[in-house]
């Protein structure tokens, strides 16, 4: 053990502490508050309802205490407790050490095993919780296509992105961090691209909207917001889960406006309008273009980071790992580094929150901010989002504003 090792250590257990006693605060705040709608709700959401949201809420922090627990469990013994460099001279009696093929099985053997522990919860969240609250619409044979599907696609995208990058680890010289980070950027953009026509469709059905008046109303709402799209379409949302939602894909011209069937079948036109309309305050207001330089300039100080570290053997000592390389090097990096960055997690929240608030606000412009308080609220209550929710833990998890924060200020723009 070395200093860094005890600074793994503090950051797991502070962290870890902080979580629980964030979720202890959410439960409880939510818990007394579930026998009183809001002031500002009162007179739009029911009573029950209002205790339905605060059955839901509880019940998904109580698994997210568990699943996050055990977590820290699976990170302690991969790193510390010697798992990766056990497996590491596993996959050497296969391979030969530090190879491009001992780094791919290395990295994915550690995912396979954390998404194997990850599995348990992930049923435990459909098939009880979900299912419970009158969500879920998954069948075990959906669950498991869905699943195949998923390793089937991570697995085509992701191990010749592997490869790449640690080919370019290995021959780029002490700029290969800077190479790597062009291969990330253009890999994000080839993903934006291939997202809607390619990706989407192996799970789930889109289709043209065939409300002639709710699509000619988008047209005129586009057409005055200056925003040219390849279609607006409409997902089978409802296969899985009576959730709604709504959002953009793609990029350039080449972006679609999807809408969840169950978003539809509960909003009213006017509505579903002022919805479109908050994302396309996003795109109006240039969001998704500042949060993209935002995150590609987080990621190549995290790539200048991980360059140095990789050089450093107290790096990997400090981490229970003796055989040092590019793949054990981009492995334990992946596997640290959140849990020193969860500190900065509200940070990152405000600004998504100010984005939120001005899409808020360029909605209420465009179609009024009456229509997007019914909406709000209905997605709400069909999604059985808490109106009260701790604001400590809100600030932690949350990257929108707190509904009873939001309904305020839009109620402060339509007078």
């Amino acid at each position: 053990m070395n200093a860094f090792t005890y600074a793994f250590v503090a950051a797991i257990g502070l962290g870890t502490a902080i979580r629980l006693w964030l979720a202890y605060r959410h439960m409880r705040h939510v818990e007394t508050h579930r026998n009183t709608v809001p002031a500002n709700f009162a007179d739009r959401v029911t009573l029950e309802a209002h205790q339905k949201a605060a059955g839901y809420t509880i019940a998904k922090t109580r698994l997210h205490v568990i699943e996050m627990l055990f977590g820290v469990l699976v990170l302690l013994l991969l790193t510390l407790g010697g798992g990766v460099q056990w497996l590491s001279e596993q996959w050497s009696t296969w391979f030969a050490p530090n190879g491009y093929a001992h780094g791919i099985a290395l990295i994915g053997g550690v995912f396979a095993i954390t998404g194997l522990a990850d599995l348990p919860f992930g049923l435990y969240r459909t098939f009880v919780i979900e299912a419970h609250f009158g969500f879920n619409r998954v069948t075990p044979r959906l669950f498991v296509t869905d699943l195949s599907k998923q390793l089937l696609v991570g697995a085509a995208l992701g191990i010749p992105l592997l490869f790449v990058v640690l080919w370019l680890m290995n021959q780029m010289g002490n700029w290969w961090w800077f190479y790597v980070w062009l291969t990330w950027m253009a890999f994000n953009v080839l993903i934006l691209i291939i997202f809607p026509t390619v990706i989407a469709p192996l799970f789930n059905k889109f289709s043209p909207l065939r409300d002639n008046n709710l699509r000619q109303r988008i047209e005129q709402l586009l057409a005055k917001c200056g925003f040219r799209t390849k279609g607006v379409f409409v997902m089978d949302g409802s296969k899985r889960s009576s959730h709604g939602n709504a959002y953009f894909t793609g990029l350039g011209t080449a972006k679609r406006i999807v809408f969840f069937d169950t978003l539809l079948s509960r909003l009213a036109p006017a509505e579903i309008e002022a919805v479109l309309a908050h994302e396309l305050g996003h795109f109006k207001r240039h969001h998704i273009v500042k949060r993209s330089v935002l995150m590609f300039a987080v990621s190549l100080a995290f790539l200048a980071g991980l360059a140095y570290l990789a050089q450093q053997t107290w790096f990997y000592q400090g981490l229970g790992v003796h055989d040092r390389g590019t793949a054990t090097a981009l492995l334990l990096f992946i596997l640290a580094v959140p849990s020193f960055i969860f500190f900065a997690q509200p940070l990152g929240n405000f600004y998504s929150r100010k984005h939120e608030y001005e899409a808020d606000a360029y909605a209420a412009q465009q179609t009024g901010a009456p229509d997007l308080i019914r909406a709000l609220v209905k997605l709400y209550q069909d999604n059985a989002a808490t109106l009260t929710p701790d604001p400590l833990h809100s600030a932690f998890y949350d990257s929108h504003p707190p509904a009873g924060l939001r309904i305020a200020r839009l109620q402060a723009l339509a007078q």
